[in-house]
């Protein structure tokens, strides 16, 4: 998968790269390398990087929750049964 999404980046930067360097008078045809470019890079890798990096992750741990707030506060878990429904 690794070199999948290698592939395509490297493919995709090419077709913007020589997209760009095509004359002004093939406007129209430059345009389409660097809109096919773009595409594969934000259609095709950027998923199947994503995909790829988060596959064995839990989301629980990624969602803010209160039990999370307090864990990044460096707080006690635990609530005490006389402030449950109070706020600040």
């Amino acid at each position: 998968m690794k070199y999948i999404i290698t592939a395509i980046v490297i493919v995709s930067l090419g077709l913007i790269g020589y997209g760009f360097s095509l004359e002004a008078s093939q406007e129209a045809l430059a345009d389409k390398f660097i809109g096919l470019g773009t595409l594969g890079l934000f259609l095709l890798a950027m998923p199947l990087f994503l995909y790829k990096e988060s596959k064995h992750r839990k989301m629980k741990d990624y969602m803010l929750n209160e039990e999370n707030v307090r864990r990044m506060r460096g707080e006690a878990i635990e609530k005490p049964e006389n402030q449950e429904g109070q706020g600040k």
